[in-house]
C-alpha cells in the first residue's frame, strides 16, 4: 500500500513556478529519498505534504487521508523533523520530550513513559537532565527525531536532516532511521543534498529538477541510467594487454596500470560475454572489476540544465 499518493502537485509563488506537476507513490514501511538542487522544489514538497502550506493544483492523499479534506487526520498521522533541530535549549532532554508529550494530550504517565523509552532507544538516557543548549550538533538532531516520535507518527518528513553533522554523528542518525522503518515500519521522505546519505538509506530515490521529476527508481536503476559503465580488465604484461586490445575495438588502453577500459553494463551476460572472447583468444586477465556511475554522476547529469522560473 501507498503511505503517500501524489498527482499532479504544482505550487507557484506568484510568477515564479515551484511544482510543475509532479506524481509521487511512496510505500509504506520504507525510505523515499527526493535529490535535486538547491530551488528545485524539495522543500516546497514537504511543506504542502506535511499540509503547512497548500497547493495549487493536484491532489494527494497522505496516510491514507485526503490531503485538503482530512488535513487534521494527515497532521495526526504524520511527524515533521525540519532542517534545523527544533529542541528548546533552555530545556532539559527529557522536558522537550515530555512537552511534546504534553502538546500531543498525551496523559502524564503515558507521557513520562513513552519520554523514558525514546531517551533510551536514542542513547539519550544519560543526558535526559542536561539542558540541550549543552549537546552537541549530532545529539541535537537526535533529541528532535526522538520529539517527533511521542506522537508516534506513521509517516515522517524529514528535510535535510543530517545537515551540519560531522560523518560520525551522520551514520548514527542513519542508523536510527533504518530502525524506524525495519522495527517499526515507519514510512519516511527524505529530503537530503548529501548523495550518499540516498545511496545508503533510501528504498527508492526521485530527482527533483526545476519542479519537476525527472527520474525515480532504486539507486542501482539509476546509477544504470548513465552512460559510463565500463569494465576494466588488469594483465600481467603488456604482451597479454596488446592482444586484448586487439580482440576489443572499442577498448581504452590505460599502458602504464597495464589495463583495459571496456564499455559494458556490468551485467552477469556482459562479463561472461568478455571472458568467452578472451578464452576464444587465449588472454589470460590478471583481474575483472565492473566499474558504474555513482549518484554524484546521476545528479550532475540530470540536473545540469536547471530550469527558468524556479523558486527555492
Amino acid at each position: 500500500m501507498s503511505a503517500i499518493h501524489a498527482e499532479g502537485l504544482r505550487k507557484s509563488f506568484g510568477e515564479k513556478l515551484v511544482l510543475d506537476g509532479i506524481d509521487l507513490r511512496i510505500p509504506e514501511a520504507s525510505v523515499f529519498a527526493l535529490l535535486g538542487p538547491n530551488g528545485a522544489g524539495k522543500t516546497t514538497t514537504v511543506q504542502i505534504l506535511s499540509t503547512l502550506i497548500r497547493a495549487d493544483g493536484g491532489r494527494a492523499q497522505v496516510g491514507g487521508y485526503d490531503l485538503t479534506r482530512q488535513a487534521d487526520d494527515v497532521r495526526r498521522s504524520i511527524g515533521v523533523t525540519g532542517q534545523f533541530a527544533a529542541v528548546d535549549g533552555l530545556l532539559t532532554a527529557e522536558e522537550n520530550l515530555l512537552l511534546m508529550a504534553d502538546l500531543h494530550h498525551l496523559p502524564r504517565h503515558e507521557g513520562r513513559r513513552r519520554a523514558a523509552e525514546l531517551l533510551d532507544r536514542f542513547d539519550l538516557t544519560a543526558e535526559a537532565k542536561k539542558t540541550a543548549a549543552t549537546f552537541s550538533g549530532g545529539m541535537r538532531r537526535k533529541l528532535d527525531l526522538a520529539m517527533t516520535l511521542v506522537g508516534e507518527p506513521r509517516i515522517i518528513f524529514l528535510d535535510e536532516p543530517t545537515t551540519g553533522l560531522d560523518p560520525r554523528s551522520r551514520r548514527t542518525l542513519w542508523q536510527l532511521i533504518r530502525g524506524l522503518v525495519e522495527d517499526r515500519g515507519i514510512t519516511i521522505l527524505l529530503t537530503t543534498q548529501y548523495l550518499e546519505e540516498a545511496d545508503q538509506l533510501a528504498d527508492r530515490i526521485a530527482v527533483l529538477n526545476g519542479g519537476r521529476l525527472v527520474a525515480e527508481g532504486t539507486a542501482e536503476e539509476l546509477k544504470r541510467r548513465i552512460p559510463g559503465s565500463h569494465l576494466r580488465l588488469r594483465f600481467a604484461d603488456e604482451r597479454q594487454l596488446d592482444a586484448a586490445a586487439a580482440v576489443f575495438d572499442v577498448a581504452s588502453r590505460d599502458p602504464e596500470n597495464l589495463a583495459l577500459h571496456i564499455p559494458g553494463d556490468g551485467t552477469p551476460a556482459t562479463v561472461r560475454a568478455v571472458l568467452d572472447l578472451l578464452d576464444a583468444a587465449r588472454v589470460q586477465a590478471e583481474s575483472l572489476t565492473v566499474h558504474t556511475p555513482d549518484l554524484d554522476d546521476v545528479f550532475l547529469t540530470l540536473t545540469e540544465t536547471p530550469r527558468k522560473s524556479v523558486a527555492a
